[in-house]
């Protein structure tokens, strides 16, 4: 069995007030065509299908089109909702779609939708687990007979383990996660959304019952304790903190139980996202941009002393997508120093104390963490 791992599509998404639609059905066609090539059977997506909940009417139109080239080319398709979507717009029409191969996650009602699928090796299960809460949980499950009211998760870690283990997973079969969560020691980029003190936290070993966890939520291609649990990153660059990275589409080869293979795909978008820096004088040289694509999206840095007045019409007419334009030089850096001093009086304790945290470890705080130093500051003011 083999099937395309691709997830936070963000459909309708603006990056710096410019759109980015034609840039995602370009990055679209592309998936169908590597789906034609790698002979996929099928294609997850986990989540972050729009970036809005209410999408516009053009987005819905573009994954409407790209669902029913999918299902016109006989490949599966399972799908969940993501933090950005609304689970219950992502659901509508789900009993319809089956019927052309389409499998999309449900409202989460206190159990995962599970779909089975059929090779040679034998029987493979497929757990659509929509982008979950604790609150979204407590609610799902507060009246339910089999649970303990003690029992009702308080953090994203209770809550994800609990969501799991209701699944009742065979752990004799082959089994696959499609999941929406932040795993604890994933890399973020700036176009993500943050919790601080990393209270949305999931340690990787809840999944362990799983041969392959397809995830979404990070924007970067990465893996997490091990190479089955992992996510696939955007198909676009959507920051400039994306902009050296390579956008790719994740293979997933599952041959017997225990047999795992994991490739990529690299894909190439229709504009670039890069960074320029340099005086003034030296990003406007036809020498300095006569070999590079100036239709691509790009960060300008300028380190003149001086304000260039209009300057960012003027570079827009090398560079028409520019999208933003920034100083470098003796008042910025001042200007700079000020605005973090600032912004460290305007953080609370544990804002302050999580920062430090993830920069010694490398990871954020846990949940637990989180609330001993929680209580720590506040055994602290009152002494």
């Amino acid at each position: 069995m083999k099937l395309l791992h691709i997830s936070d599509l963000h459909i309708g998404k603006r990056v710096n007030e410019f759109s980015m639609l034609e840039d995602q059905k370009y990055i679209l066609r592309q998936i169908l065509a590597i789906a034609d090539d790698c002979k996929a059977d099928g294609v997850m997506i986990a989540g972050d299908i729009y970036d809005k909940p209410v999408p516009s009417a053009e987005a819905v139109q573009v994954f409407d089109w790209f669902l029913t080239a999918l299902a016109d080319r006989g490949k599966q398709v399972y799908a969940v909702s993501g933090n950005h979507d609304s689970a219950e717009r992502i659901a509508f029409g789900a009993q319809l779609m089956r019927g052309r191969g389409v499998f999309v996650s449900p409202v989460y009602r206190g159990d995962t939708a599970v779909y089975t699928a059929q090779d040679s090796y034998g029987e493979l299960c497929l757990y659509l687990l929509p982008f979950i809460k604790p609150a979204v949980v407590r609610h799902a499950l507060e009246d339910a007979p089999d649970i303990d009211g003690k029992t009702l998760p308080e953090s994203y870690q209770d809550a994800v383990r609990l969501a799991v283990e209701r699944m009742g997973v065979d752990c004799t079969k082959r089994n696959i996660l499609i999941a929406h969560q932040f795993v604890t020691g994933a890399g973020r980029c700036d176009s993500e959304e943050v919790s601080v003190g990393g209270l949305d936290n999931v340690d990787a070993d809840v999944f362990d019952v799983f041969d392959y966890v397809a995830l979404g939520h990070i924007h970067s291609p990465q893996y997490l304790k091990r190479e089955t649990v992992r996510y696939c990153g955007t198909p676009l660059k959507y920051s400039f903190s994306e902009a050296e990275q390579e956008k790719s589409v994740t293979v997933v080869e599952l041959g017997e139980k225990g047999q795992v293979g994991i490739s990529t795909v690299p894909l190439a978008p229709l504009h670039d996202m890069r960074k320029i820096r340099g005086t003034y004088l030296e990003v406007t040289a036809r020498d300095f941009y006569r070999d590079t694509d100036t239709e691509d999206y790009v960060q300008i840095t300028l380190t003149d002393e001086e304000d260039i007045p209009d300057g960012l019409q003027k570079l827009r007419v090398i560079y028409p997508n520019l999208m933003r334009l920034e100083y470098d030089n003796s008042r910025t850096k001042q200007s700079r120093l000020i605005e973090r001093a600032e912004e460290v009086e305007q953080k609370s304790e544990l804002e302050l104390f999580a920062e430090f945290y993830e920069l010694q470890n490398n990871q954020p705080m846990s949940d637990e963490q989180a609330a001993f130093v929680t209580r720590l500051i506040e055994d602290c003011k009152v002494l």
